[in-house]
């Protein structure tokens, strides 16, 4: 049994140390942030999405920057029998640029990159199903991301240990 505790521990630090290497976009401003974003590519290791990446079509954020720091964001996921709506709010967490969103195990968001008027790299370490998994998303203001913004995702997912073929 205290094995499986001290396991349990190790893991957790592991988990706290390599969240803690990802950076927020520095002076990151959520009224420049708010907006409608288009979600034009994403990696994850979710063994949920990888079920379903193949059928996915593009989705939208509509941000909206509210009172300490947090964001109210509703989620539009078009389906082949409708759109799926969700509304989510983004709980600052320390820093600006970094979240929490419990309504969806969203255990860490951060805005890793952006330029505000054209891209954004979101980083999301989350729970779905009890499994842990990481997730890193490219938005465009565009449903065509440009050159510098495809470069950007695709600098930094290797960073988070997620390579090409869970895009």
């Amino acid at each position: 049994m205290k094995s499986v505790l001290w396991g349990w521990v190790l893991a957790l630090l592991w988990v706290s140390a390599a969240q803690a290497e990802v950076l927020v976009q520095p002076d990151f401003d959520a009224k420049k942030f708010s907006g409608l974003w288009y979600v034009v590519s994403m990696v994850s290791d979710c063994k949920v999405f990888l079920g379903k990446k193949d059928h996915l079509l593009m989705s939208t954020s509509t941000v909206k920057a509210v009172a300490e720091g947090n964001l109210s964001v509703h989620m539009e996921f078009p389906r082949a029998d409708g759109c799926n709506q969700v509304d989510a709010e983004y709980l600052k967490v320390g820093s600006e640029g970094h979240f929490r969103v419990p309504a969806l195990g969203y255990l860490d968001v951060r805005i890793v990159d952006t330029d505000y008027s054209s891209f954004a790299v979101v980083y999301i370490y989350k729970e779905l199903e009890g499994a842990l998994s990481t997730m890193v998303q490219l938005y465009s203001r565009t449903q065509e991301a440009s050159p510098q913004a495809v470069k950007a995702f695709r600098d930094f997912y290797p960073t988070v240990g997620l390579p090409d073929d869970m895009m």
